[in-house]
């Protein structure tokens, strides 16, 4: 993407191997559009920090502050020498007048997370944890864009306290659960992943659930 001197020169910045460029839970105004190098974003788990993603060029990140006032959700480290875009809320409006291209990239991008917004509410009002937890594997399962009614084994590169995270239960619970679904063979346990062996039986439960929901209203 072709950006304007100008821009460059005004919303240039830099960051060094290794530097950090935000903090997990700090306030968070600005966002990047990463124009050089490559960023790593981290989260605290289990007292251990486990990366969640490579940035590459021409990745936007951090643009969850602009959509809600909220603490940043994962640290963004950079592995290289890094050149950076950075714009804040106050220069946003300027930054849409001044380049159509990325106007459109970003609107993308943030209709992808109000979405994810929607989709992760339609997980809490489920009325139990087991539903919850079975349709925060369905949620996973369109982000890779497998059908819901996928009978064959499928992984997920997610820890308890990433499924207890999207479920807005403690972690203690839904480990209890995970742990009896595995007993009971409906998925496999791992530190790094877990193996749901039949996602349509999910998927079957959920629908249920959200039915007799809208019976009840």
């Amino acid at each position: 993407m072709q950006m304007d001197p100008n821009m460059i020169e005004k919303f240039g910045t830099t960051f060094k191997p290794g530097e950090i460029i935000f903090c997990e839970y700090e306030p968070g105004n600005e966002f990047y559009l990463l124009q050089a190098g490559r960023v790593k974003v981290t989260k605290i788990v289990s007292d251990m920090e486990k990366a969640l993603d490579i940035f590459q060029p021409g990745d936007i990140f951090g643009e969850m502050a602009i959509l809600e006032d909220q603490p940043r959700s994962a640290t963004a480290i950079a592995i290289e020498d890094v050149k950076a875009l950075k714009f804040n809320k106050e220069n946003f409006n300027l930054l849409l007048q001044g380049n159509p291209q990325l106007a459109v990239k970003l609107l993308r991008v943030f209709s992808n997370r109000i979405y994810d917004a929607k989709r992760r509410l339609m997980i809490l009002t489920l009325p139990d944890i087991a539903s919850k937890i079975c349709d925060v594997f369905l949620m996973l399962a369109e982000h890779k864009n497998i059908p819901p009614k996928t009978t064959t084994p499928t992984t997920f590169n997610s820890t308890i306290e990433e499924i207890a995270n999207w479920c807005g239960e403690k972690v203690s619970k839904v480990k209890d659960v995970l742990t009896g679904f595995s007993e009971v063979g409906k998925l496999q346990l791992y530190e790094d992943r877990i193996v749901v062996l039949n996602l349509y039986e999910m998927f079957r439960v959920v629908k249920n659930k959200r039915q007799a929901q809208t019976k009840a209203g």
